[in-house]
């Protein structure tokens, strides 16, 4: 896991290339899970992988699980002959997860340093001896099985400049050679590769200018997110800046307000941040997988409490639910970094218990599968905060994103409602019965184009930005129905083109005359 505060850079242009059929090595969209702590643990005590703890895994709507492994730490120091016990307990969790039909990725982890902290100044000869060894070895034991299998060189290389980069990659080359040389399926497994500066997206962005060769071209390309780290990693306060309990544009605590994220880092840093590695890699052919990502539960944290805990809570499940959204809108495939206790009680991602497998952090589970963040809590307005369909009076429809698109931009429309992800709106109520209407599906805002005005001006999803053209007022106006006002056009209202019933008719904003196209409940999906 990464422990360094990311700094931003400048993405550099890369000619990188591959056909366009690689990208389908991972579940779209990618639900993904760390076995983290357990087969890549070099202390005493970790805890044992279970078949009740992979099923509760598929089970929660995760697709995709990655595989954490010391492979050094379990070989001969002199041979480098792997351990069978060991390789067998890898084996079997693979083949647990498969028979669950997720998509398994095994790696070799920080593993003691052998490798990720090896001096990447030269390329050495017994250091790639150790790495070709290794490599072979599970290459062969994993020969025959399927595509849904993939190998990760390594986790988080301690590289810190361009030059080092350039080594590194003649490791991975040698990777490379070794697997395509085992044969049988390995011949066009999905090979990963990490990311410099401990699969940093900016480093990567700076000084990954070209790939190493691969005859099939199943190659992708992975880096880690835990920024900001203040909110992410951090766990004690430091000269230069407090930690950060509370992220997101509508989770800041009113009271608390040292410990709220700052805009910069928060929504538009993940999207600038992922848009460097659609720009760099995914645009170009080549996928990407976010092998880690989170933000530490910081329970039982001195003077974070009561409502100031909750609204804490309810933050992680909106950034985990932001990052999962946004990576997989560009096509970048997100993985759940979770952890469990390596005997000093700090395993503050988990969301399982490890000793009998079962889920015990729904609510996290949800946001990371696709479902919806947990609201801040209270609110205080005339609809509690929540998630709900919003159903026109006129029709009977419900007000959805056209066509299940998730992008900037994407039009707002009715449509018979049928249960659909993009038919769910979360309310995050903003104080004088002012909301934001965030869709579940996108993650982003119900807003009126360019904050324009006029009869007609078009309703869309855009990220959200504060404006009060993502600002909607709440007025009852009898019988169960509400009129929503934009703040930007408060003399105007959201209204169903034409007082149209059809499937398929275009959501604007009107000047408000209290017709029933421009009157809607709220209700649960």
């Amino acid at each position: 896991m990464l422990k360094r505060l990311i700094v931003p850079a400048l993405a550099l242009t890369c000619s990188l290339a591959l056909p366009p059929a690689v990208r389908a090595q991972l579940a779209t969209p990618t639900y993904g899970w760390n076995l983290g702590n357990t087969l890549d643990a070099t202390w005493s005590g970790a805890p044992a992988p279970t078949k009740a703890l992979i099923d509760s895994v598929a089970a929660a709507g995760f697709n995709t699980i990655r595989v954490p492994c010391a492979w050094d730490h379990n070989a001969d120091p002199t041979t480098h002959q792997i351990n069978a016990t060991y390789m067998a307990t890898v084996t079997q969790v693979v083949q647990w997860a498969m028979a669950d039909n997720l998509t398994v990725i095994i790696n070799d982890h920080w593993d003691g340093g052998w490798f990720e902290d090896s001096n990447f100044n030269s390329f050495d000869s017994n250091i790639n001896a150790k790495l070709v060894s290794y490599w072979t070895q599970i290459a062969n034991n994993f020969q025959n099985y399927g595509s849904k299998l993939l190998f990760a060189c390594a986790n988080e290389p301690n590289v810190s400049s361009q030059a080092q980069t350039a080594v590194l990659f003649q490791y991975y080359q040698s990777f490379i050679n070794t697997v395509r040389g085992t044969g049988g399926n390995n011949s066009t497994r999905w090979l990963v590769i990490e990311g410099p500066g401990g699969a940093n997206i900016d480093d990567t962005s700076s000084w990954v200018t070209s790939l190493p060769y691969d005859p099939a071209a199943h190659l992708a390309f992975e880096v880690h997110y835990y920024a900001p780290y203040q909110y992410a990693l951090m766990t004690a306060d430091a000269t230069w800046g407090n930690m950060w309990y509370f992220w997101g544009q509508n989770y800041h605590s009113s009271d608390m307000t040292t410990r709220n994220s700052t805009s910069a880092w928060e929504e538009s840093y993940v999207n600038a941040e992922f848009q460097k590695m659609y720009n760099q890699f995914t645009s170009k052919g080549i996928p990407v997988l976010v092998g880690e990502f989170g933000a530490i539960r910081r329970t039982g944290t001195t003077g974070l409490t009561g409502t100031d805990l909750d609204l804490h809570l309810a933050s992680r499940t909106y950034f985990d639910r932001y990052v999962v959204t946004e990576a997989n809108n560009l096509g970048l495939k997100p993985c759940y970094w979770d952890d469990a206790d390596n005997g000093t009680g700090n395993n503050a991602f988990g969301i399982f218990d490890r000793s009998t497998g079962t889920l015990v952090r729904k609510d996290d589970a949800h946001a990371l599968t696709g479902g919806a963040a947990l609201p801040p809590p209270g609110g205080g307005g005339i609809i509690p905060n929540g998630v709900y369909k919003i159903i026109s009076k006129n029709s009977g429809s419900a007000l959805e994103v056209q066509g299940l698109q998730t992008a900037n931009g994407s039009n707002a429309d009715q449509w018979a409602y049928w249960g659909g992800v993009n038919q769910e709106w979360t309310l995050t109520h903003l104080g004088n019965n002012v909301y934001t209407i965030t869709g579940v599906q996108s993650g982003r805002a119900l807003d009126v184009y360019q904050k324009k005005t006029a009869n007609g001006t078009n309703v869309d999803i855009w990220d959200s930005n504060g404006g009060t053209n993502q600002q909607w007022q709440l007025t009852s106006v009898g019988n169960g129905y509400y009129r929503l006002t934009p703040m930007n056009a408060t003399g105007s209202c959201l209204d169903v083109n034409g007082v149209s019933t059809a499937n398929g008719a275009n959501v604007q904003i009107w000047q408000y005359v209290g017709g029933p196209n421009q009157q809607w409940s709220f209700q649960a999906p």
